[in-house]
Parts: C-alpha cells; structure tokens; sequence
C-alpha cells in the first residue's frame, strides 16, 4: 500500500510540476479572449482530452515510437523551444488571440487551438511525455500502471479545472488588463523557450562532438 501511494504521488507532483496548468492557464486566457463561455469550456475540455489520449499513447508506446522513427526528446524540446518563443513574441507585441474571429469561423477556431498549442505542447509537452514514458517503464505491476493512468487522468481533471476557472479572471482583468497580463506572460514564455531550446540542444551538440 505504502509502495502505491508513494508511487501514486511521485507521478501527481511530477505531472502537475511539468504540465504547470498555472503557468499555461494565461496562454488559453489571451487565445480564448474573444470566445463566448460556451466555446471557451468546450476549447479547454477538448485541448485536455487530446492531451490525455497523447500521453496515454506515449506511455504505452512511446519507446517504440521514439526508436521506430529515430526521435530524441532532445529534438521534441528543441521544437517546443521554438514554438514558445514565437508565441511569446506575439504576447510580448499583444497579438496572440487578438484578432476577432467571425462567428463561421469560430469552430475551425476552437478546433485549431485546442489541439496545436493548448494540447501540445503547452500542457502535452516533452518533459509530460518524458514523464509517462519513464514512469510507465517503472510501473511494474498492473496495479501501478492503473494507478499512473488515474494519476493522469486527476491532473487532467485539475487542469481543466483551472482553465475553466480563467474564464472568471477574464472578465475581472478587462481588455486593458488582459494586455498586461498577456505581455508579462509572453517575456517569461520566451525565456521558457530559450531555455527549453538550449536543453535539448546542448546534449545533442555534445553528442556530435564526442
């Protein structure tokens, strides 16, 4: 028992630290801006759902995908890395999730952003997907796989928790405080790409060079 609880809260606190709903909740805040209520819970369960199937694939399969196609997790932090930063630029200038959509788009809108960058890899990223892979490898028993799987799917639970909750703070902040926060936002998630780029990169220049 003492084995599946210990287990059970390694895998909580390593997941909730890496997906860091907290940090990612004023991203889908700015992208979801000019959504309606009803949109906006349906971008938040939908961006969680595809979240949840993505790291339940990789923790079951993920070796092998990994080995089949010749990826590292270095080059999934690189790429993350990337897309961060770009992100970050257009909430440093105050564009990401400004622009007004029409209601006949509003769907393909909800769809796109839901899936690329909310599900990935804001909260499926490489550290989530690292994390499931290792820790489905030391899940050696039917019982601690069962229990990694509720683990998973409780931090996807508080996840969307907390990004229904942002709704609220939309209304409180305002446009002009949705601007602040969106621009203090963008300078710590570029600096979340610098870092994330030059952690994948650094293994793999030292790789080359030895």
């Amino acid at each position: 028992m003492n084995e599946l609880f210990s287990f059970g809260l390694l895998a909580f606190a390593s997941f909730f630290t890496l997906i860091n709903p907290l940090s990612s909740m004023p991203v889908f805040m700015t992208m979801t801006a000019e959504l309606d209520q009803k949109d906006r819970v349906k971008t938040a369960k939908k961006a969680v759902l595809v979240a949840f199937v993505v790291i339940i694939i990789f923790a079951f399969t993920g070796q092998l995908l990994f080995k089949f196609f010749g990826i590292s997790v270095n080059s999934f932090r690189i790429v993350g890395g990337v897309i961060f930063f770009i992100m970050g630029m257009d909430m440093l200038q105050a564009r990401l999730g400004r622009v007004k959509i029409k209601d006949s788009e509003i769907k393909a809108y909800v769809a796109d952003i839901s899936i690329t960058p909310l599900a990935i890899p804001m909260i499926c990223g490489p550290g989530a997907i690292t994390n499931a892979i290792v820790l489905m490898e030391d899940a050696t028993t039917p019982t601690l796989k069962a229990v990694l799987i509720f683990t998973i799917i409780l931090i996807m639970g508080v996840t969307y928790l907390i990004y229904y909750s942002g709704s609220r703070i939309i209304k409180f902040l305002g446009e002009t405080g949705n601007n602040v926060m969106m621009r203090l936002m963008g300078l710590i998630l570029m600096v979340i790409a610098v870092e994330f780029f030059f952690s994948g990169l650094k293994p793999i220049v030292l790789d080359i060079m030895n």
